[in-house]
């Protein structure tokens, strides 16, 4: 063999050699019997939300632990603007009892609408006004579940003053103005 092919082969034994290492690495802690395997909670909630100034919009935060639900458990929804400020606490949730916000622009606003035993941390807002226009973050911790996979569970809400109607409102709205039943 030539000295270009011995180098490229070689080239490709050691890529192989470190992929084949960094897998059994990576994979080891699933594979090997005895080794403790950490899980994580995932958190699933809407990307966007709109709703209509006015009106009570249900953000929805549902999660997966493989963990039942214990007293322990802490939910916490956080705020950030839309258009900048600072992050603030919008709910808190701990030893299975709600504290809504006691000041600020949520308070009498933010309600419990979630059932842990569910895996169902949602919150309701009541009367939403451009002020609650941002990015709302549900973190849930439920040990021994140490960490979670992916990233908190964020919403965007929107405030608009009338709802956009998109092709399946248009069509419930002319079924119902037509007295046809679906």
């Amino acid at each position: 063999m030539n000295l270009t092919v011995k180098r490229l082969l070689g080239s490709m034994l050691d890529t192989t050699w470190y992929a084949m290492t960094l897998l059994f690495v990576l994979l080891g802690g699933f594979l090997v019997p005895g080794v403790p395997h950490v899980s994580g909670i995932v958190i699933y909630t809407a990307a966007e939300v709109e709703a209509v100034n006015g009106t009570d919009v249900k953000l929805k935060c549902i999660f997966s632990s493989r963990y039942p639900v214990s007293p322990s458990t802490l939910v916490t929804w956080s705020f950030q603007p839309q258009h900048g400020g600072r992050e603030e606490t919008a709910f808190f949730y701990m030893r299975n009892k709600p504290y809504p916000p006691i000041g600020g622009r949520f308070k009498g606003h933010a309600v419990w609408s979630g059932d842990l035993m569910q895996k169902d941390a949602s919150i309701a807002l009541q009367q939403v006004s451009p002020s609650h226009n941002g990015t709302y973050t549900c973190t849930v911790k439920n040990g021994p579940d140490v960490h979670r996979h992916g990233r908190d569970g964020e919403v965007v809400l929107r405030v608009v003053n009338q709802k956009r109607f998109d092709t399946f409102d248009w069509l419930l709205t002319l079924f119902d103005w037509t007295g046809a039943r679906v």
